[in-house]
């Protein structure tokens, strides 16, 4: 067993989490994001173990950061470590202590971004530091991308590095990023740690109804509001069919067995039904989805507009989008218009892999009561865009997790914290992973 992974790096993962957290990075879309001061920090971190990093701007202060560690095996593919810089807002009224204190309390580092996702941000460069001192080299190369506007477009992020400086990633089969390796505790006593071998597809939609403008007290049955608001209704009751990809025929294989159930994939919702709480890590990609999120009509209450505006959040599984485009297509019907408004590729990773079986190992290594399972992301993450070099993207952040705390709910949400000992876990096992890979 190789020498585990201690004391300076466990302080500084912390350290540097509630310092990233103090940075205001919030992206409220539209370009409204300044990333450059996280950015900056990031590269001083990096810098001072001398790894030596390159900033990259798309848009003025949408800053990234690119590196990389040489390994011993010039022959090796390399292997991407990335993380995002940016978080989402965050109304400080409604929190227990303000979102960018970075507040270390009973334990606990409280604010926006301890889990999405300056947390694996400050795992990335504790690891590396850690290394720098101990002279410690992996056998891959590995890259490290520390990126803007993952909460948005990614236009200025994970998008702007793939398509303008793909050199930066040469050699990088295979990439490492949010989401996944975190403790889910089933409440019957069997702690889960799903890691991430695919994603939903994105389709941001907008949809466009248009018809007669005129007073609101005369007949009109050409109203853009009634044609979009049938639409939407339409949408939002729509069943979905079952469509499983291998990751998640996967999942339920492996959850089946972990709860000695029959694995009836001919009848998922019942099987789901056998699972109880963990039925979650599964239940929203068995299925695309599409969900009704904005409306913009009208600017009088007796005034018909002519025109009537709707997005929707919708989601495809791996070879599904063909399906989704004729299931939109039909729901919208003739007097809706429909366009992405913003769209990403569904992904599907092998879980047959060794740098699976490798996550896996080093999960368990340190915490020998987990069950690790595959699953697929109901979101996305920037592994989408990286795809289009051609690397294969996973979600594991180790994170070690008490019972009843609620990891998803941490995503966006209000008091988004992190446990101390959780960083110290992924530190271990994050090291762990990267040396045996």
């Amino acid at each position: 067993m190789a020498e585990q992974i201690g004391g300076p790096a466990l302080d500084e993962v912390v350290t540097f989490t509630s310092d990233l957290i103090r940075i205001d990075t919030t992206n409220r879309g539209g370009g409204d994001c300044q990333e450059r001061p996280a950015a900056e920090y990031a590269a001083a971190r990096l810098a001072e173990a001398g790894i030596e990093p390159t900033l990259l701007e798309r848009t003025k202060g949408r800053t990234n950061v690119v590196a990389r560690v040489e390994g011993t095996d010039p022959a090796a593919d390399a292997l991407l470590l990335h993380g995002h810089l940016d978080v989402v807002p965050a109304a400080a009224a409604d929190w227990s202590v303000h979102p960018f204190s970075g507040e270390i309390r009973d334990g606990v580092v409280w604010g926006r971004g301890a889990v999405d996702m300056k947390n694996m941000d400050a795992m990335i460069l504790a690891v590396v530091r850690a290394w720098a001192r101990r002279g410690v080299r992996p056998r891959r190369d590995i890259v490290i991308a520390f990126t803007a506007d993952e909460e948005a477009s990614a236009e200025d992020g994970s998008g702007f590095l793939a398509d303008e400086h793909a050199a930066l990633f040469e050699g990088c089969t295979e990439g490492i990023s949010e989401s996944g390796a975190f403790t889910f505790h089933d409440g019957a006593g069997r702690q889960i740690y799903p890691v991430s071998a695919g994603e939903r597809g994105t389709a941001w939609l907008k949809l466009t109804a248009r018809g007669r403008a005129g007073h609101g007290s005369k007949v009109n049955r050409d109203n853009a509001v009634t044609r979009l608001a049938a639409a939407i209704a339409r949408i939002g009751e729509h069943e979905w069919p079952l469509r499983l990809t291998p990751t998640v025929r996967a999942a339920l294989t492996e959850l089946a067995a972990l709860y000695g159930v029959e694995p009836d994939l001919a009848d998922v919702d019942a099987l789901l039904g056998k699972l109880g709480p963990a039925a979650k890590l599964v239940e929203s990609t068995v299925r695309g989805s599409a969900n009704p999120t904005m409306l913009d009509a009208g600017y009088k209450v007796n005034v018909i507009p002519g025109e009537a505006v709707a997005y929707v959040d919708g989601r495809y599984l791996h070879g599904g989008e063909d399906e989704f485009r004729d299931t939109l297509d039909k729901l919208t019907g003739p007097d809706v218009e429909w366009e992405f408004h913003h769209r990403e590729v569904a992904l599907q990773s092998p879980v047959d892999s060794v740098t699976f079986a490798r996550m896996r190992a080093a999960v368990e290594e340190f915490a020998p009561e987990g069950h690790v399972v595959p699953y697929c992301m109901s979101g996305g993450t920037d592994a989408k865009q990286f795809s289009r070099l051609g690397i294969t993207g996973y979600g594991f952040t180790p994170l070690k997790l008490p019972e009843g705390y609620d990891y998803g709910a941490m995503f966006h949400g209000v008091d988004e914290r992190v446990p101390v000992e959780a960083l110290h876990f992924g530190v271990r096992v994050l090291d762990r992973f990267l040396r045996t890979v």
